[in-house]
Protein backbone atom coordinates (compact mmCIF):
# COMPACT_ATOMS: atom_id res chain seq x y z
CA UNK A 1 0.00 0.00 0.00
CA UNK A 2 2.68 2.40 0.86
CA UNK A 3 4.18 1.78 -3.12
CA UNK A 4 0.40 2.13 -4.45
CA UNK A 5 0.06 5.53 -2.83
CA UNK A 6 3.58 6.56 -2.41
CA UNK A 7 2.79 9.43 -5.42
CA UNK A 8 -0.50 9.90 -4.72
CA UNK A 9 0.27 13.14 -3.07
CA UNK A 10 -1.31 17.06 -3.17
CA UNK A 11 1.60 17.48 -6.20
CA UNK A 12 -1.43 15.24 -8.18
CA UNK A 13 -4.33 16.91 -6.47
CA UNK A 14 -2.95 20.26 -6.77
CA UNK A 15 0.64 20.76 -7.91
CA UNK A 16 -0.67 19.24 -11.33
CA UNK A 17 -2.79 22.32 -11.75
CA UNK A 18 0.53 24.59 -12.46
CA UNK A 19 1.62 21.45 -14.84
CA UNK A 20 -1.39 21.71 -16.74
CA UNK A 21 -1.51 26.00 -16.36
CA UNK A 22 2.28 25.80 -18.16
CA UNK A 23 1.71 22.59 -20.04
CA UNK A 24 -1.86 23.01 -21.38
CA UNK A 25 -3.15 20.45 -23.58
CA UNK A 26 0.15 18.38 -23.60
CA UNK A 27 0.71 18.23 -19.88
CA UNK A 28 0.07 13.97 -19.77
CA UNK A 29 3.16 14.12 -22.50
CA UNK A 30 5.00 15.77 -19.05
CA UNK A 31 3.52 13.32 -16.57
CA UNK A 32 4.51 10.94 -19.37
CA UNK A 33 8.20 11.71 -19.26
CA UNK A 34 8.31 12.09 -15.40
CA UNK A 35 6.50 8.33 -15.64
CA UNK A 36 9.24 7.04 -17.80
CA UNK A 37 12.23 8.43 -15.64
CA UNK A 38 10.52 7.03 -12.39
CA UNK A 39 9.60 3.67 -13.81
CA UNK A 40 13.75 3.56 -15.27
CA UNK A 41 14.80 5.04 -11.91
CA UNK A 42 13.05 2.58 -9.64
CA UNK A 43 13.93 -0.09 -11.37
CA UNK A 44 17.52 0.94 -10.79
CA UNK A 45 17.02 0.82 -7.52
CA UNK A 46 15.08 -2.28 -7.01
CA UNK A 47 18.10 -3.98 -8.59
CA UNK A 48 20.13 -1.91 -5.89
CA UNK A 49 18.22 -2.77 -3.18
CA UNK A 50 17.69 -6.06 -3.54
CA UNK A 51 21.06 -7.29 -3.97
CA UNK A 52 22.05 -4.87 -1.18
CA UNK A 53 18.87 -4.10 1.50
CA UNK A 54 19.84 -0.91 3.19
CA UNK A 55 17.91 1.96 5.74
CA UNK A 56 20.29 4.30 3.59
CA UNK A 57 19.53 3.31 0.42
CA UNK A 58 20.74 5.28 -2.53
CA UNK A 59 23.38 6.92 -0.07
CA UNK A 60 25.11 3.70 0.84
CA UNK A 61 24.95 2.86 -3.02
CA UNK A 62 26.07 6.25 -4.02
CA UNK A 63 29.10 5.97 -1.05
CA UNK A 64 30.01 2.20 -2.13
CA UNK A 65 30.12 3.42 -6.05
CA UNK A 66 31.28 6.66 -6.21
CA UNK A 67 33.33 6.88 -2.55
CA UNK A 68 32.83 8.22 0.80
CA UNK A 69 32.33 12.09 -0.38
CA UNK A 70 28.86 11.11 -2.58
CA UNK A 71 27.30 8.79 0.24
CA UNK A 72 27.47 12.08 2.62
CA UNK A 73 26.55 14.68 -0.08
CA UNK A 74 23.31 12.57 -0.96
CA UNK A 75 22.23 11.26 2.12
CA UNK A 76 22.69 14.86 3.77
CA UNK A 77 20.83 16.24 0.60
CA UNK A 78 17.94 14.10 0.70
CA UNK A 79 17.45 14.79 4.47
CA UNK A 80 17.46 18.63 4.02
CA UNK A 81 14.81 17.86 1.19
CA UNK A 82 12.52 15.77 3.59
CA UNK A 83 12.77 18.23 6.68
CA UNK A 84 12.08 21.11 4.45
CA UNK A 85 9.15 19.30 3.30
CA UNK A 86 8.28 18.46 6.60
CA UNK A 87 7.69 21.74 7.51
CA UNK A 88 5.95 22.61 4.16
CA UNK A 89 3.59 19.91 4.42
CA UNK A 90 2.45 21.18 8.43
CA UNK A 91 1.64 24.50 7.30
CA UNK A 92 -0.62 23.01 4.52
CA UNK A 93 -2.66 20.77 6.71
CA UNK A 94 -2.67 23.58 9.37
CA UNK A 95 -3.93 25.80 6.32
CA UNK A 96 -6.75 23.42 5.42
CA UNK A 97 -7.61 22.24 9.10
CA UNK A 98 -7.37 26.38 10.13
CA UNK A 99 -10.73 26.38 7.32
CA UNK A 100 -13.14 24.39 9.44
CA UNK A 101 -11.63 25.41 12.86
CA UNK A 102 -11.68 29.47 12.84
CA UNK A 103 -9.88 31.27 15.79
CA UNK A 104 -7.23 28.82 16.52
CA UNK A 105 -3.88 30.47 15.36
CA UNK A 106 -2.32 28.80 12.14
CA UNK A 107 1.46 27.71 14.43
CA UNK A 108 -0.90 26.12 16.82
CA UNK A 109 -2.86 23.87 14.66
CA UNK A 110 0.60 22.93 12.95
CA UNK A 111 2.70 22.00 16.47
CA UNK A 112 -0.41 19.76 16.60
CA UNK A 113 -0.15 18.18 13.52
CA UNK A 114 3.73 18.09 13.77
CA UNK A 115 3.24 16.36 16.94
CA UNK A 116 0.30 13.65 16.53
CA UNK A 117 2.76 12.46 13.54
CA UNK A 118 6.27 12.64 15.37
CA UNK A 119 4.21 10.79 17.83
CA UNK A 120 3.20 7.51 15.14
CA UNK A 121 7.00 7.52 13.92
CA UNK A 122 8.12 7.18 17.64
CA UNK A 123 5.91 4.55 18.18
CA UNK A 124 7.37 2.39 16.05
CA UNK A 125 8.19 1.61 12.62
CA UNK A 126 4.33 -0.20 12.99
CA UNK A 127 2.78 2.77 13.63
CA UNK A 128 4.55 4.34 10.65
CA UNK A 129 3.63 1.59 8.15
CA UNK A 130 -0.23 1.73 9.83
CA UNK A 131 -0.65 4.72 9.19
CA UNK A 132 0.74 5.09 5.82
CA UNK A 133 -1.41 2.42 5.10
CA UNK A 134 -4.84 3.58 5.75
CA UNK A 135 -3.78 7.53 4.16
CA UNK A 136 -3.06 5.14 0.95
CA UNK A 137 -6.32 3.49 1.06
CA UNK A 138 -7.81 7.03 1.13
CA UNK A 139 -6.18 8.35 -1.66
CA UNK A 140 -6.42 5.10 -4.13
CA UNK A 141 -10.22 5.26 -3.52
CA UNK A 142 -10.56 8.85 -3.88
CA UNK A 143 -8.15 8.30 -7.62
CA UNK A 144 -10.56 5.37 -8.43
CA UNK A 145 -13.62 7.41 -7.84
CA UNK A 146 -12.62 10.53 -9.28
CA UNK A 147 -11.69 8.39 -12.45
CA UNK A 148 -15.15 6.91 -12.57
CA UNK A 149 -16.76 10.25 -12.49
CA UNK A 150 -14.88 11.82 -15.16
CA UNK A 151 -15.43 8.76 -17.65
CA UNK A 152 -19.04 8.80 -17.05
CA UNK A 153 -18.90 12.45 -17.75
CA UNK A 154 -17.05 11.95 -20.73
CA UNK A 155 -19.73 10.07 -22.35
CA UNK A 156 -22.62 11.59 -20.72
CA UNK A 157 -24.00 9.07 -18.81
CA UNK A 158 -24.09 11.00 -15.47
CA UNK A 159 -27.96 12.10 -14.32
CA UNK A 160 -29.11 14.86 -16.49
CA UNK A 161 -26.08 14.87 -18.37
CA UNK A 162 -25.42 15.08 -22.14
CA UNK A 163 -22.34 14.01 -24.03
CA UNK A 164 -19.74 16.22 -22.84
CA UNK A 165 -17.88 18.67 -25.53
CA UNK A 166 -13.93 17.37 -25.71
CA UNK A 167 -12.33 20.61 -24.74
CA UNK A 168 -9.44 20.51 -27.24
CA UNK A 169 -10.09 22.05 -30.27
CA UNK A 170 -7.72 22.46 -33.21
CA UNK A 171 -5.69 24.96 -31.57
CA UNK A 172 -2.47 25.41 -30.18
CA UNK A 173 -2.23 22.28 -27.56
CA UNK A 174 0.64 24.77 -24.72
CA UNK A 175 0.32 28.06 -24.33
CA UNK A 176 4.08 28.34 -24.38
CA UNK A 177 5.10 25.81 -26.91
CA UNK A 178 8.14 23.04 -25.82
CA UNK A 179 9.40 25.34 -22.75
CA UNK A 180 6.42 24.71 -21.40
CA UNK A 181 5.91 21.13 -21.38
CA UNK A 182 10.10 21.20 -20.15
CA UNK A 183 9.23 23.57 -17.28
CA UNK A 184 6.22 21.26 -16.45
CA UNK A 185 8.41 18.05 -16.80
CA UNK A 186 10.76 19.52 -12.98
CA UNK A 187 7.11 19.90 -11.98
CA UNK A 188 6.31 16.42 -12.72
CA UNK A 189 9.58 14.78 -11.25
CA UNK A 190 8.79 16.70 -7.90
CA UNK A 191 5.49 14.99 -7.75
CA UNK A 192 6.54 11.44 -8.27
CA UNK A 193 9.25 12.00 -5.78
CA UNK A 194 8.73 9.74 -3.03
CA UNK A 195 8.00 6.54 -4.21
CA UNK A 196 11.80 5.63 -3.82
CA UNK A 197 10.62 5.65 -0.18
CA UNK A 198 9.56 1.74 -0.33
CA UNK A 199 13.70 0.69 -1.26
CA UNK A 200 13.98 2.38 2.40
CA UNK A 201 11.52 0.80 4.45
CA UNK A 202 11.93 -2.18 2.39
CA UNK A 203 15.48 -3.02 4.05
CA UNK A 204 12.98 -2.88 7.52
CA UNK A 205 10.24 -5.38 5.77
CA UNK A 206 10.78 -9.68 6.51
CA UNK A 207 11.67 -10.20 3.33
CA UNK A 208 13.38 -7.28 1.66
CA UNK A 209 13.39 -8.46 -1.88
CA UNK A 210 10.13 -9.82 -2.14
CA UNK A 211 8.97 -6.31 -0.84
CA UNK A 212 11.17 -4.11 -3.39
CA UNK A 213 9.89 -5.87 -5.84
CA UNK A 214 6.52 -5.84 -5.88
CA UNK A 215 6.96 -1.89 -5.07
CA UNK A 216 8.87 -1.47 -7.87
CA UNK A 217 6.57 -3.24 -10.10
CA UNK A 218 3.63 -1.69 -9.45
CA UNK A 219 5.46 1.64 -10.70
CA UNK A 220 4.02 1.41 -14.33
CA UNK A 221 0.30 0.70 -13.70
CA UNK A 222 0.21 3.39 -10.77
CA UNK A 223 1.66 6.06 -13.44
CA UNK A 224 -0.03 5.22 -16.29
CA UNK A 225 -3.54 5.25 -14.45
CA UNK A 226 -3.57 7.12 -11.67
CA UNK A 227 -1.39 10.57 -13.11
CA UNK A 228 -1.34 9.87 -16.62
CA UNK A 229 -5.23 8.66 -16.88
CA UNK A 230 -6.49 11.59 -15.28
CA UNK A 231 -4.82 14.15 -16.20
CA UNK A 232 -5.90 13.29 -20.00
CA UNK A 233 -9.85 13.01 -18.66
CA UNK A 234 -8.93 16.99 -17.16
CA UNK A 235 -7.56 18.14 -20.24
CA UNK A 236 -10.06 16.49 -22.28
CA UNK A 237 -12.96 18.24 -20.50
CA UNK A 238 -11.24 21.17 -19.35
CA UNK A 239 -10.39 24.17 -21.35
CA UNK A 240 -6.66 24.31 -19.91
CA UNK A 241 -6.88 28.12 -20.04
CA UNK A 242 -9.89 27.67 -16.99
CA UNK A 243 -6.90 26.09 -14.77
CA UNK A 244 -5.03 27.89 -12.63
CA UNK A 245 -2.03 27.26 -10.88
CA UNK A 246 -2.56 26.84 -7.11
CA UNK A 247 -6.52 25.42 -7.95
CA UNK A 248 -7.23 21.70 -8.14
CA UNK A 249 -8.36 20.81 -11.72
CA UNK A 250 -9.69 17.57 -9.40
CA UNK A 251 -12.05 19.96 -7.89
CA UNK A 252 -12.61 22.26 -11.62
CA UNK A 253 -13.73 19.04 -13.60
CA UNK A 254 -15.82 18.07 -10.86
CA UNK A 255 -17.71 21.38 -10.39
CA UNK A 256 -18.02 21.73 -14.22
CA UNK A 257 -19.33 18.15 -14.03
CA UNK A 258 -21.97 19.65 -11.71
CA UNK A 259 -20.93 16.81 -8.94
CA UNK A 260 -22.03 18.35 -5.37
CA UNK A 261 -19.59 19.05 -2.59
CA UNK A 262 -16.12 18.58 -5.14
CA UNK A 263 -14.61 20.99 -3.10
CA UNK A 264 -15.40 19.77 0.27
CA UNK A 265 -14.46 16.32 -0.54
CA UNK A 266 -11.54 17.29 -1.82
CA UNK A 267 -10.22 18.99 0.48
CA UNK A 268 -10.43 16.05 2.84
CA UNK A 269 -8.44 14.32 0.13
CA UNK A 270 -5.73 16.68 0.29
CA UNK A 271 -5.76 16.67 4.18
CA UNK A 272 -4.77 12.97 3.71
CA UNK A 273 -2.59 13.24 1.24
CA UNK A 274 -0.74 16.13 3.45
CA UNK A 275 -0.39 13.98 6.29
CA UNK A 276 0.47 10.95 4.35
CA UNK A 277 3.85 13.26 3.31
CA UNK A 278 4.39 14.22 6.74
CA UNK A 279 3.92 11.26 8.28
CA UNK A 280 6.66 10.10 5.48
CA UNK A 281 8.65 12.65 5.52
CA UNK A 282 9.58 12.06 9.42
CA UNK A 283 10.11 8.67 8.64
CA UNK A 284 12.34 9.23 5.85
CA UNK A 285 14.75 11.86 7.08
CA UNK A 286 15.12 9.88 10.56
CA UNK A 287 16.09 6.87 8.33
CA UNK A 288 18.50 8.38 6.52
CA UNK A 289 19.90 10.33 9.43
CA UNK A 290 20.10 7.04 11.21
CA UNK A 291 21.99 5.91 8.47
CA UNK A 292 24.89 8.31 8.45
CA UNK A 293 25.54 7.76 11.75
CA UNK A 294 26.87 4.28 10.58
CA UNK A 295 29.69 5.98 8.43
CA UNK A 296 30.47 8.63 11.31
CA UNK A 297 28.93 11.15 9.34
CA UNK A 298 26.14 12.27 11.93
CA UNK A 299 26.53 12.12 15.49
CA UNK A 300 26.75 9.36 17.36
CA UNK A 301 23.95 9.90 19.89
CA UNK A 302 21.50 9.98 16.75
CA UNK A 303 22.22 6.29 16.63
CA UNK A 304 20.10 5.34 19.84
CA UNK A 305 17.15 2.91 19.56
CA UNK A 306 14.19 2.00 21.57
CA UNK A 307 14.10 -1.09 22.65
CA UNK A 308 11.45 -1.78 19.99
CA UNK A 309 14.09 -0.39 17.46
CA UNK A 310 12.97 2.62 16.47
CA UNK A 311 16.12 5.38 16.21
CA UNK A 312 14.54 7.79 18.50
CA UNK A 313 17.51 10.21 18.48
CA UNK A 314 17.45 10.33 14.02
CA UNK A 315 13.48 11.03 14.98
CA UNK A 316 13.66 13.59 17.66
CA UNK A 317 16.45 15.50 15.40
CA UNK A 318 14.43 15.34 12.39
CA UNK A 319 11.37 16.93 13.80
CA UNK A 320 13.32 19.81 15.69
CA UNK A 321 14.53 20.47 12.61
CA UNK A 322 10.86 20.49 11.44
CA UNK A 323 9.99 22.78 13.70
CA UNK A 324 12.51 25.54 13.65
CA UNK A 325 11.32 25.04 9.72
CA UNK A 326 7.88 25.01 10.48
CA UNK A 327 8.68 28.64 12.59
CA UNK A 328 10.28 30.10 9.64
CA UNK A 329 7.64 29.04 7.00
CA UNK A 330 4.80 30.96 9.61
CA UNK A 331 6.95 34.03 9.82
CA UNK A 332 7.13 33.91 5.63
CA UNK A 333 4.94 31.83 4.48
CA UNK A 334 4.86 32.67 0.89
CA UNK A 335 9.04 32.78 0.95
CA UNK A 336 9.30 29.54 2.24
CA UNK A 337 6.70 27.83 -0.49
CA UNK A 338 7.97 29.76 -3.66
CA UNK A 339 11.74 28.32 -2.27
CA UNK A 340 10.69 25.04 -1.78
CA UNK A 341 8.27 24.85 -5.32
CA UNK A 342 11.52 25.71 -7.31
CA UNK A 343 14.38 24.01 -5.50
CA UNK A 344 12.39 20.76 -4.95
CA UNK A 345 12.21 19.73 -8.58
CA UNK A 346 15.79 19.79 -9.20
CA UNK A 347 16.78 18.29 -5.96
CA UNK A 348 14.93 15.25 -7.33
CA UNK A 349 17.03 15.51 -10.64
CA UNK A 350 20.38 15.48 -8.62
CA UNK A 351 19.21 12.04 -6.48
CA UNK A 352 17.98 10.57 -9.38
CA UNK A 353 21.41 11.27 -11.48
CA UNK A 354 23.09 9.47 -8.71
CA UNK A 355 21.05 6.75 -8.33
CA UNK A 356 21.79 6.04 -12.07
CA UNK A 357 25.58 6.34 -11.96
CA UNK A 358 25.57 3.87 -8.48
CA UNK A 359 23.66 1.45 -10.45
CA UNK A 360 26.11 1.34 -13.51
CA UNK A 361 29.18 1.01 -10.83
CA UNK A 362 27.59 -0.93 -9.00
CA UNK A 363 26.07 -3.49 -10.99
CA UNK A 364 29.51 -4.00 -12.35
CA UNK A 365 31.21 -4.37 -9.28
CA UNK A 366 28.08 -6.90 -7.96
CA UNK A 367 28.49 -9.32 -11.20
CA UNK A 368 32.79 -8.96 -10.77
CA UNK A 369 32.13 -10.34 -7.39
CA UNK A 370 29.67 -13.06 -8.55
CA UNK A 371 27.19 -11.79 -6.53
CA UNK A 372 23.47 -12.74 -6.65
CA UNK A 373 20.92 -10.33 -8.86
CA UNK A 374 17.27 -10.90 -7.60
CA UNK A 375 16.35 -8.26 -9.87
CA UNK A 376 17.75 -6.88 -12.50
CA UNK A 377 17.54 -3.81 -14.32
CA UNK A 378 16.12 -4.35 -18.22
CA UNK A 379 17.88 -3.62 -21.19
CA UNK A 380 21.43 -2.79 -19.07
CA UNK A 381 23.25 -0.77 -19.45
CA UNK A 382 21.52 0.86 -22.71
CA UNK A 383 18.54 2.02 -20.89
CA UNK A 384 20.14 3.23 -17.60
CA UNK A 385 22.48 5.29 -20.25
CA UNK A 386 19.51 6.62 -21.66
CA UNK A 387 17.89 7.63 -18.43
CA UNK A 388 21.23 9.63 -17.01
CA UNK A 389 20.81 11.41 -20.88
CA UNK A 390 17.57 12.35 -20.22
CA UNK A 391 18.10 13.48 -16.99
CA UNK A 392 20.82 15.60 -18.47
CA UNK A 393 18.95 16.80 -21.36
CA UNK A 394 15.93 18.54 -19.08
CA UNK A 395 18.79 20.31 -16.52
CA UNK A 396 20.68 21.80 -19.49
CA UNK A 397 17.11 22.94 -20.85
CA UNK A 398 16.49 23.54 -17.39
CA UNK A 399 19.15 25.72 -17.76
CA UNK A 400 18.66 27.32 -21.17
CA UNK A 401 15.59 28.69 -20.41
CA UNK A 402 15.28 32.21 -18.17
CA UNK A 403 12.22 30.42 -15.66
CA UNK A 404 13.75 27.47 -15.57
CA UNK A 405 17.42 28.67 -14.59
CA UNK A 406 16.03 30.03 -11.39
CA UNK A 407 14.39 26.48 -10.30
CA UNK A 408 18.20 24.87 -11.18
CA UNK A 409 20.01 27.32 -9.26
CA UNK A 410 18.01 26.78 -6.11
CA UNK A 411 18.20 23.00 -5.96
CA UNK A 412 21.90 23.06 -6.14
CA UNK A 413 22.18 24.89 -3.59
CA UNK A 414 21.58 21.57 -0.79
CA UNK A 415 24.05 19.57 -2.25
CA UNK A 416 26.97 22.47 -3.03
CA UNK A 417 26.74 23.66 0.37
CA UNK A 418 27.24 20.15 1.63
CA UNK A 419 30.03 19.50 -0.63
CA UNK A 420 31.83 22.01 1.10
CA UNK A 421 31.19 20.92 4.59
CA UNK A 422 32.07 17.41 3.26
CA UNK A 423 35.23 19.30 2.01
CA UNK A 424 35.57 21.28 5.74
CA UNK A 425 34.95 17.98 7.42
CA UNK A 426 38.30 16.59 5.47
CA UNK A 427 40.06 19.62 6.00
CA UNK A 428 40.03 19.10 10.07
CA UNK A 429 40.85 15.26 9.80
CA UNK A 430 36.82 14.46 10.48
CA UNK A 431 37.03 11.00 8.70
CA UNK A 432 33.74 8.62 7.69
CA UNK A 433 33.67 4.98 7.98
CA UNK A 434 35.63 2.52 5.56
CA UNK A 435 33.48 1.94 2.69
CA UNK A 436 31.90 -0.99 2.36
CA UNK A 437 28.95 -2.69 1.17
CA UNK A 438 25.75 -1.83 2.84
CA UNK A 439 23.92 -3.81 4.35
CA UNK A 440 20.56 -4.79 6.06
CA UNK A 441 19.15 -2.31 8.35
CA UNK A 442 19.74 -2.54 12.36
CA UNK A 443 16.42 -1.34 13.03
CA UNK A 444 14.10 -3.69 14.23
CA UNK A 445 12.02 -5.67 11.24
CA UNK A 446 8.30 -4.96 10.43
CA UNK A 447 6.47 -7.30 12.27
CA UNK A 448 3.38 -9.20 10.58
Amino acid sequence: MMALGGIIGAGLFVGSGAVIHTAGALAPVAYAVGGLILLLVMRMLAEMAAARPSVGSFSDYARLALGNGAGFIIGWTYWYFWVVVVAFEAIAGAKIIGGFLSGIPLWVISAAVMGVMSALNLLSVRGFGEAEFWFAAVKVVAIVVFLAIALAGLFGVLPGQRVHELAIGVGALTPAGAAGVLSAITVVVFSYFGAEIVTVAAAEATDPVAAVTRAAGTVVWRVVIFYVGSISLIVLLVPYGAIKAGESPFVTLLDRLGIPGAALAMQAVVLTAVLSVLNAGIYTASRMLFALTARGEAPRVLARTTTRGTPIGAILLSTVAGWVAVAVAYLAPEAVFAFLLNAAGSVALVIYAAIVVSQLRLRRHIEQEGGAMPVKMWGHPYLSWFTLVLLVAIAVGMLILPDAREQLGLGLIAPVGIALIYLVRRLFGLRTAPRSAPQQATVTSVEG
